[in-house]
Parts: C-alpha cells; structure tokens; sequence
C-alpha cells in the first residue's frame, strides 16, 4: 500500500528545495505539482508557516537527502511568478558571496530579490487611439489631439494632454463623445538600444591602443581582468566604452559599477554622446516603479547596460558578458551593513565564476589591484597624460606651521592669495574640506562637557544651515541646547573645529561678492539637486565651491583652476592600515579637479606633516615611489593585501551578554600555524545604534582560506538571540 502511494505521488508531483530570502543558510523542501510549470531557477510562492512567502527553485531533490522529511509531508508551492527565472549565473553567484562572507545564502538571496513587485506582472497600461468620427463641437484644443493621434497613437491619457498641450477635460470629452478609444498596451515596454557603431569623438593614440587591446581580449581571452590606470583627465571612461561596444555587438549585457550617485551625472551625458541612448539606472534614489520596471527589464533582456551602485551587481542578468568598475579604488564600494562585502572584489568573482572579461579603472588604483597585477592576475594598461593640451596640476603644500591662519579662521594666507588671483581671472576655485557640518564637535567652556549622541559613541555635529545637532552614524538629530545640560551654563556652548558650513562663514568675510556654494552630501541629496549644481559650476554661476569628498572624483569643470585642501592631514589619524593609501588616493582625486580644460591648474595643501611621505608624493608626484614604500610596509606586517583579516563584530542591546559572547569566541578561537586572533576589546564606538560593540580580528596568511575558518570558528559558539555577530572578512572599518 506504501508503495503504491509514493508511486502515485511521484506521478503527480517532483521534490524541489528552494531558498527563500530571509537569513536562512539552507533551502526547505517542497513538492511541485504535476500541473505547474516550474523549472530550477523560477520564482515561486510557497507555504512558511502559516504565511505565504517568495522565493527561488534552488534544485531538484532534497536540500538534505540525510534528513529529508517524507514525501507525504512536504507542501506544495502554491505559485511560480510570470518572471524569467534566475539564471544559473545569479544563483552560482549567491552561493559563493554567502561562503565568502559567512553568511547565510537566504540572505545574499535577499539582495537578489530586492524588489518583490517585481515578481508580478504589471497590469497593462490603460491607451486611446482613434475610434470614431470627430465630435460635433470641434475646438483648437479637441484638433490638437486628433492631429497627435493621426500622427502617434495610442498614447495614454497623460501623454495627449502634455503632448498636445490640452487639459485632462479634453481628453475626457473625446472619449465620451465616441471619438477616442479604449486599447491596452503591454506594461513591458521596450528601452532603446545604445547603439555601439555610433560615431563619436576620436581617440588618442593611447587611449586607441588601449581600446584594441580590450577588445582583442574579449574576443580571445573570454576571462580577463584588466585594470585601466590612468591619471585624471587622462580619458578611461571614452577607452572602456569601446569595450562596452564590443560586448553591445556581441549581444550581451554590460554592467558599470559607479561609487556614488553624484559621478552618474555627468557619465550619463558621456554615455549617451558615445551610445546615442541612456542606459538603465539602478542606485538607492529611484523610486519603487522605476525599480520594478529596471529589475524585470534585467531579468528579461531589454536592459542591455545598466549603470548602478554596489547593490546593481546583485540584479538578475540573463546575458552578462562585461562588467566595468569605475574608480575601483573607491571605498564606497564596501557595504558596511547587513551582508558586509566589497563590490569590486565580488564583481571581479562573479567575472571569474562566469567566465566573462571585467574593467578595472582609477587614477589611483588600490594595493590589491596593483599586487594582483604585479603577480600577473591582471591585465595592466596605462594612460599617463590628459587629453589634448590639458596638463596635470602643480601641485605645493602649505607648511601650517610657518603659514598659519589668522585667529579663528582656517585659511592660510597662501591660499588667500591663490583665490585672490583666480577670482580676478574669473577662473574658479574649489575648497575641500571632507567634513560635513558647521563644527564636528560642540562644548562646554565652563565645563568641558562634550555634547555626544546618546545612542552611539560619537560626538554630534553642529549642522548650522539647519539650526541642528545630528549623529552621522545613526542620524539622531536634536536642537542645540541653549544651556549646557551637564552644568546649566547659558551661552557657554562653542563649535570646536571646522566643516564645510564653517568655512562658508569665512569665505563670506573674505570675499563677501563672491558667488559660494557649499556641496556636501546634506546639502544636495538627491539626484536633482545633485545635476542642478553640477550645472551651475559648469555654467560659471558658481565662483567658489566649497565640498566634500562628493565633489573630489569623476566631475569636469573647465574653469576651474584652483584646488585648496583645507586640512589634508585630516585622513592620517586613527590607526587605520589604508590611511596612507586611502588619503593619498583622495588627495589625488580631488587635485585632479583642477585645470582639466586649456587654463592650467593648481593644487595647494594645507599641512602640519608637508615631510609626510603622502605630502612628498603628491608635491613630487612619484606615486610609484609612494606605492612601493607603502606595499612593503604592509609586507613586514603581513597586512593585506599580503595577509588576509576577518573582522568579527559582537553587538546586542545588553552589554553584559555582547561580552560573554565575545569571550566566548575568543575561547574557541582558532590555534594554527599561521592565524593570530586579537580580542575581543570594545570597538572605537563601543555604543553605535543603541547596540554595544565588541571586536575581534583573524589575521592570517594570504593562502589561508580564511572564510572556511572564520565558518568553523562560529560554528562552535551558540549565539543567543539578542546578541549578533557580523563577519567583515576582508575589513576597511575599523570602528
């Protein structure tokens, strides 16, 4: 009898395991009904509980043979999604990003089906067209819109009115009176192709030689990764879009991974010169509909390049054959929340896993890229000098010590008079200062009280424009006091410090006719404001920027001449191990902003350390000098990119039991040959989101498989539900 059933089941119905997107490190197994078409790779519903969740058909058989419940126990899927499935690419992909960073596949999962309308069919869109005879009453309005029709139909509602200028009551006239009628278009509408054989503007030699080598290896090599190191202006961005040509022509899909929002601008303009169409746009500011319509236009194929932040690279593709990675250095690119990885590192395996060419570029390209090409992983192409007649900028440090500023300001003299001259040339000047704020820290003169947010270890920050105090790592934000809440103190309050708003006070009382705009990322935040003043420097509405580092790489002002670095010791303190790197690759970045067009241009920097050997490599301009003091420092240390960490970060609301969880892990921490475990000790912010914080670091050799030990290592340790332990492997923070 027993037999006869399952025989009758396996008629009827096949066992799949699917992983559903929450933190969940196996699939559960379910049965597919005979009558539903459901391969590997679909999206389907399924029974969790007494809830109905998404998920993907992750394979055939049991996701545990060993433990597998019995056929007549398992639930069926109740749906599969009208979306193509997964691609074996994608799933691979998530599989390997949940080894690598310990964590659970269902969460890596999670960023794959970011956008769970997605998943449904949009409802087809409501048209008119052309359907009876003129109306008896005809208007200029009422001819307006037969003329559209008789010329594009059909069009929505909301396209005749903008289109031909009429009010909606118009439009709903002519349906009324049998003139216009109803049609339903499909919701998937189509996205212009750039087209790769459009003529655009001529290349270098250089950057021509270059271009051809890249197209050569991706139709030769098929697996490359090739790093374009080229200093700013020098033109990467017009090299890779030949690449990205080459893989249009071969029908394939391309991705670009850009840092910020704020460098898509202006590259959407390159672009669509180069391309003649824009391509698709994925980053965090786009509304909901715009993401349901790129997601399935991705999924589908009729995204043929997208251009996106971080979590773009996580999109369902069907056709990926080329990733680029602009500003590869950029340490934007780590996701520091959630599941911690590093953009660039995971493009550069989802490239190897699926045997396809990846583009590194940079003007300072970071240790790792620059090791790997040294061994002989990557592929390295040059570009030494800018476009046309542009010429790199000089660049000189302010010695602070015999420059200083006056009382109170934080502009030396040097720098007074290097504005001085561009505003009598009419040329433009940028002041950089990557601090946001009017003053990083308010205190107490009577007391010494520092006023500190009372959910993390971190000072608040004087936001002036906005008559508020706010915590940058969890956004509190709070009136300033008018009393010291310490001692009671009226008017005893001082900003200690300057940010970009302070430094507008002073540009105002040193050139009060100046036209001054401050941009940081509190005061254009959203795309718009972003184009808005991007397009008032370039028209020269703007005499004096003052930014922050959302105005340090990938933009081109042509007359802008002048580059000040108000505190460029600002990135040395803390004890980071990138600090050199990371300051000098920004220094760099920012002082390329000046004098990208025919007027030459200047870089000055404000320092207490001008002997510091970041200083003297960027006054001599010998990078290679700078890199290979700075590779060898890391080499005696064993630290990447010559050893391998793994940061593991224990929180909870109860400090009592983030400790004993953390001791717990030191306990049991590895002892090998080759592995050093340091802490637990309280992290930098020990209090960050109203979460206690403790720290300990895996430091081991760079032949070490330090995922797979880090896995073993928490494998041991039963995490109670109220603590949580991050794994950071390959870590850039180390607060």
């Amino acid at each position: 009898m027993a037999e006869a059933q399952a025989s009758i089941w396996e008629d009827r119905r096949q066992r799949c395991h699917v992983l559903l997107p929450l933190p969940l490190g196996t699939a559960y197994d379910y049965s597919i009904p005979a009558e539903m078409a459901a391969g590997v790779g679909s999206f389907v519903r399924v029974p969790l509980g007494n809830r109905v969740v998404n998920g993907v058909i992750w394979g055939f058989g049991s996701a545990d043979p060993e433990n597998a419940v019995g056929d007549n126990r398992l639930r069926d899927i109740t749906g599969c999604h009208p979306v193509a499935p997964m691609p074996d690419g994608t799933r691979e992909f998530v599989d390997w990003v949940a080894r690598y960073t310990c964590n659970d596949r269902g969460a890596v999962l999670r960023m794959a089906m970011s956008v769970p309308t997605a998943l449904e069919a949009p409802k087809p869109r409501l048209a008119f067209e052309l359907a009876g005879p003129p109306p008896d009453r005809m208007t200029k309005a009422r001819g307006r819109v037969i003329d559209l029709l008789n010329e594009r139909s059909p069009l929505t509602a909301a396209e005749i009115s903008q289109d031909a200028n009429v009010g909606a009551s118009v439009v709903r006239g002519l349906i009324a009176s049998g003139t216009l009628g109803e049609v339903y278009l499909s919701a998937e509408t189509d996205y212009p192709k750039p087209d790769p054989e459009r003529q655009h503007h001529p290349l270098s030699a250089d950057q021509r030689e270059i271009a051809d080598a890249l197209v050569k290896n991706m139709r030769e090599i098929g697996h490359s990764v090739s790093l374009i190191d080229g200093v700013t202006g020098a033109g990467k961005t017009e090299v890779y879009f030949e690449a990205i040509a080459e893989a249009l022509r071969g029908n394939q899909q391309v991705l670009v991974l850009l840092p910020e929002i704020s460098l898509t601008l202006q590259w959407l303009g390159r672009f669509k010169d180069r391309f003649g169409e824009a391509p698709v746009l994925w980053h965090s500011e786009m509304k909901a509909a715009e993401r349901r319509r790129n997601w399935r236009a991705v999924a589908d194929g009729r995204a043929r390049v997208v251009v996106g932040a971080r979590s773009a690279l996580f999109l369902p593709y069907c056709e990926l054959g080329l990733i680029v990675v602009d500003e590869e250095h950029d340490r934007a690119f780590k996701q520091e929340d959630g599941v911690i990885y590093h953009a660039r590192d995971m493009a550069v395996a989802r490239a190897a896993l699926a045997k396809f060419p990846i583009i590194l570029a940079s003007a300072t390209p970071s240790l790792e890229s620059l090791l790997n090409v040294e061994r002989g992983r990557y592929l390295s192409y040059r570009l030494t000098e800018r476009i046309g007649i542009a010429e790199l900028p000089d660049i000189q440090a302010i010695d602070m010590r015999t420059a200083p500023p006056l009382r109170g300001e934080w502009l030396s003299p040097v720098l007074i008079d290097a504005v001085d001259r561009r505003l009598e040339n009419q040329q433009q000047s940028l002041l950089f200062l990557n601090r946001r704020g009017y003053a990083p820290l308010t205190l107490c003169r009577t007391c010494g009280h520092r006023l500190e947010c009372p959910h993390c270890s971190a000072w608040l920050v004087e936001h002036r424009f906005h008559g508020r105090l706010q915590c940058h790592h969890c956004g509190f934000s709070t009136r300033q006091p008018e009393a010291c809440p310490e001692c009671d103190s009226e008017g005893s309050l001082v900003a200690c410090g300057p940010g970009v708003e302070r430094l507008l006070e002073e540009v105002g009382v040193h050139w009060p006719d100046a036209r001054a705009m401050v941009i940081a990322s509190d005061t254009v935040y959203k795309p718009a404001m972003v184009a808005e003043a991007i397009r008032r420097i370039k028209d020269h509405e703007v005499d004096l920027i003052i930014g922050t580092q959302i105005i340090a790489k990938g933009h081109h002002f042509p007359q802008l001449t002048l580059v000040g670095v108000v505190d460029a010791d600002l990135g040395l303190n803390g004890g980071d191990l990138r600090a050199s790197e990371l300051t000098f690759q920004l220094l760099s970045q920012v002082s390329g902003r000046a004098g990208r067009a025919e007027l030459p241009g200047q870089a000055m920097l404000q320092t207490h350390m001008p002997d510091h050997p970041v200083m003297q490599a960027m006054i001599s301009g010998d990078r290679d000098t700078f890199i290979a003091r700075e590779q060898e420092a890391r080499r005696v240390q064993g630290l990447p990119p010559f050893g391998r960490l793994v940061a593991l970060i224990v929180s909870g609301p109860d400090e009592g039991a983030v400790v004993e969880t953390a001791n717990q892990l030191a306990r049991v921490a590895p002892r090998q040959e080759r592995i050093q475990v340091l802490g637990p000790a309280p992290a930098p912010l020990t209090l960050l989101r109203g979460r206690f914080r403790h720290r300990l670091l895996m430091k081991t050799a760079r032949n070490v498989d330090a995922s797979n030990i880090a896995h073993q290592w928490l494998a041991q340790v039963q995490v109670p539900n109220n603590v949580r332990v991050a794994v950071d492997v390959d870590p850039y923070s180390f607060l």
